[in-house]
């Protein structure tokens, strides 16, 4: 695991069409922005484990591609 630090409105690059930016910093947690092609579906880790474990196959949509970063609906098969 690479682990790198960043401040607010730096940018980490995976590739040349994925990126994460820092948006912002709170004693609780991290916001990040991330700009992904939207063939690439990204979702948070509880999610995706929730979705595993529930055995439903899942289809993604983008809804729309506009700033902030893009909006996923998800619809059971």
């Amino acid at each position: 695991m690479l682990v790198l630090s960043r401040k607010v409105g730096e940018r980490i690059w995976i590739g040349d069409d994925i990126s994460i930016t820092v948006v912002r910093i709170t004693g609780g947690g991290v916001r990040l922005g991330i700009e992904a092609p939207s063939e690439m579906p990204v979702v948070r880790e509880e999610l995706k484990l929730k979705l595993e474990q529930s055995g439903i196959d899942v289809e993604v949509d983008v809804v729309d591609n506009k700033e902030p970063p893009t909006t996923i609906k998800f619809r059971t098969n």
